[in-house]
């Protein structure tokens, strides 16, 4: 026989929380109690009675009324908020708060009386958009650089360059210095935790080291021991090493230089699959003119959401925001350990309170975004069929398939494609009824000003020359 419906009376809070009141009949409680005596009768041991079969007055003795009734309240807690969640079709984000407290409760709670319960918890939000169309969004222009291709072919030279070692100079900056070193902390003198390394190759460049090392190398000759004074960052990310002064005995054991290799054909076939410098660098401005066209998109598609969002209503629930937070501290954990650094170490418990701290304004942000590109899926009725999430998912199969990759979440992986075939169809709504306006960015007017101003001058001085009268 089911229990009779439970008398609940709801009503919304700021924040996207619900309260909810509840009254538990009389017979409901003293039921819960009876089962909670009768269970703790059963596995209590107590010397000269067998196990299950120790009087229910003697477990009142041994136990007291109040460890009956916790037990009790605990049971029909759990019961009465599942039923009535059931009941009321309530979907929460997080377990119910006591406006009272379990202990309040627990003092004023009696078997032979009905419980007034009331609880609070938060809920999804129901965002809405006041406008979505006939907005106007500004986005800055973004002018590809043909200088970026000689960048990438200087990157590619030194990671192709041959290192040669030196022995009649001091080390100068850009050198690769072969070093030994010893850290300690100056004002204890105890040991810097990964201040010390043998025979490491450091490239005396600025920003490699903290302040103070790479400049105390610069100088030194092989063989040479030198005691540097430095100073750690005060926003390193070791919490102990914050601010502090270290010194570190280093000694110079072998100097190589980088010797570049020179930029002809073969080196094209060894920097790339192209045969000869022509292809290579017409390949790479392909390439930065794809990246810069997708990077344009973005920022296009970044500009239009901002706008869009300007015009939502949600309240965002703190329990939301406390895990969007975790999210994004544990991408950074991720992020830090596939760069191979060892997270547990660096991520005290002082440094993930700050990062959890600063990530707030991230997830609100990301929050917002979210549900104002699904109040605009609700509203103008976008959606993404079978038909095309199964014919992407046809396609990404096939490339799984060519790189072998193993170990594939159907479920994520089809859950993911039609976030992102969505995501295409609401932001070319966007773009379709909405402005967007390219704007040329400051630096790009500065330099377009600049070379207008050296033709007009050059053009003034072609005139001034013509204008001179002729000597007879």
């Amino acid at each position: 026989m089911s229990a009779a419906k439970l008398n609940v009376k709801t009503s919304a809070k700021p924040n996207s929380r619900i309260a909810v009141e509840v009254e538990v009949p009389a017979n409901r409680c003293k039921n819960s109690y009876d089962e909670a005596l009768s269970k703790l009768s059963r596995s209590i041991s107590i010397p000269g009675f067998r196990k299950g079969k120790v009087p229910k007055t003697v477990v009142i003795q041994q136990l007291g009324v109040k460890r009956i009734q916790a037990s009790a309240l605990e049971s029909l807690l759990q019961k009465v908020w599942t039923e009535t969640l059931d009941q009321e079709g309530i979907e929460p984000l997080c377990e119910p708060e006591l406006e009272d407290g379990f202990e309040t409760i627990l003092e004023n709670f009696n078997p032979e009386k009905t419980l007034i319960l009331k609880l609070e918890t938060d809920i999804t939000p129901i965002p809405t958009l006041k406008k979505s169309s006939g907005l106007t969004a500004e986005v800055e222009n973004l002018i590809f650089d043909p200088k970026k291709v000689d960048e990438l072919i200087e990157q590619s030279r030194a990671q192709l360059a041959t290192k040669v070692p030196v022995s009649d100079r001091a080390a100068q900056k850009g050198d690769i210095a072969l070093v030994s070193f010893k850290g300690s902390f100056s004002d204890d003198g105890s040991e810097i935790e990964g201040g010390s390394a043998d025979s490491i190759e450091i490239e005396l460049e600025q920003g490699r080291m903290i302040p103070g090392f790479i400049e105390g190398v610069i100088g030194m000759n092989i063989n040479d021991e030198k005691t540097l004074k430095c100073e750690f960052p005060k926003d390193y990310h070791q919490e102990e090493a914050k601010g502090r002064k270290a010194e570190f005995n280093v000694s110079l054991e072998d100097l190589k230089i980088k010797e570049l290799p020179e930029l002809n054909d073969e080196f094209a076939k060894q920097a790339s699959d192209k045969e000869n410098m022509s292809d290579l660098r017409a390949d790479l401005e392909k390439r930065l003119k794809e990246d810069n066209d997708r990077k344009q998109a973005k920022t296009r598609q970044d500009s239009l959401l901002d706008v869009l969002v300007k015009e939502l209503e949600v309240d965002l629930p703190k329990s939301l925001i406390d895990q969007e937070v975790r999210t994004i501290v544990e991408q950074t954990a991720q992020n830090f350990a596939q760069q191979g650094i060892d997270v547990k170490s660096m991520f005290t418990p002082e440094l993930v309170k700050s990062l959890m701290e600063s990530s707030k304004g991230e997830a609100e942000k990301k929050l917002r975004q979210k549900f104002a590109l699904q109040a605009l899926a609700k509203s103008e009725k976008i959606e993404v069929s079978d038909k095309e999430i199964n014919s992407k998912l046809e396609q990404v199969e096939a490339d799984i398939k060519l790189s072998n990759e193993k170990n594939i979440d159907a479920e994520r992986l089809k859950e993911a494609i039609t976030d992102d075939l969505l995501q295409e169809k609401l932001f070319a709504w966007l773009e379709e009824n909405n402005t967007v306006v390219e704007k040329t960015p400051e630096k790009a007017r500065d330099q377009i000003k600049e070379k207008s101003s050296k033709k007009k001058t050059t053009k003034t001085n072609k005139e001034k020359k013509s204008s001179k009268t002729p000597k007879s």
